[in-house]
């Protein structure tokens, strides 16, 4: 992945690449380790989550080794500039996060399990990077899909910056914002389980080692 080296900055709307209408490349069929379709539309009885906690090789693979998730795929959201490439994401230009959205069984595993998972596989304080991973596409996010999705978020951000803050840590930067209104644009074909085609390749996701409690105190209530 790339390093920058200037200070990250979000680009404004006026500022952000112009993009295009339709994407430039195609997306494969179906999940390489799950078998299911990557993309929707998904059976009805499942929910759809989306997150961004860096560079998203690494972070897709510790969503499809969870059971009750259906699927997984990686992409861009939370920016400006419709249909983007990588390239175009790793220059800074179009504002979005590299993302994975997980669609997911509730009967089997719950949205705060997720967000369990999401909260301990990386650092969330950091601002625009992830480690030496460096750069807005690398930002901590949850784009939500209801109103319980978005009041679990933001109760788990908030029992999470309590544990956070007692182990020394400052405070969370994650971008807890709607899904709509903020597309999720699928990465290109090669990105999509990365690390089931590539099993060395680079995975820089790495948590701060702070367990959070959320599902923790529901399972034992």
């Amino acid at each position: 992945m790339f390093l920058s080296r200037r200070t990250p900055e979000l680009p404004t709307p006026d500022q952000a690449l112009r993009g295009r209408p339709t994407p430039e490349f195609t997306v494969p069929d179906r999940h390489t380790v799950l078998g299911n379709p990557l993309l929707g539309p998904y059976p009805e009885d499942l929910e759809v989550a989306d997150f961004g906690l860096g560079c998203f090789w690494g972070a897709e693979r510790k969503f499809w080794q969870t059971d009750g998730v259906w699927t997984t795929l990686v992409g861009y959201q939370g920016g400006h500039t419709p249909n983007p490439s990588y390239e175009e994401v790793c220059s800074g230009l179009t504002g979005h996060t590299e993302a994975v959205r997980v669609v997911f069984d509730p009967k089997v595993v719950s949205y705060e399990s997720l967000l369990k998972l999401f909260w301990e596989s990386h650092n969330p304080t950091q601002g625009f990077r992830q480690g030496n991973d460096v750069g807005t596409q690398y930002r901590s996010a949850i784009y939500t899909h209801s109103e319980p999705q978005a009041a679990a978020a933001k109760a788990s951000r908030e029992a999470y910056q309590g544990v956070l803050t007692g182990s020394g840590y400052g405070t969370i930067t994650t971008e807890l914002l709607p899904a709509e209104g903020r597309p999720f644009f699928p990465a290109e074909g090669y990105h999509q389980q990365y690390l089931d085609k590539n099993p060395a390749g680079y995975c820089g996701i790495g948590g701060t080692g702070v367990s959070c409690p959320i599902g923790v105190a529901k399972a034992e209530g």
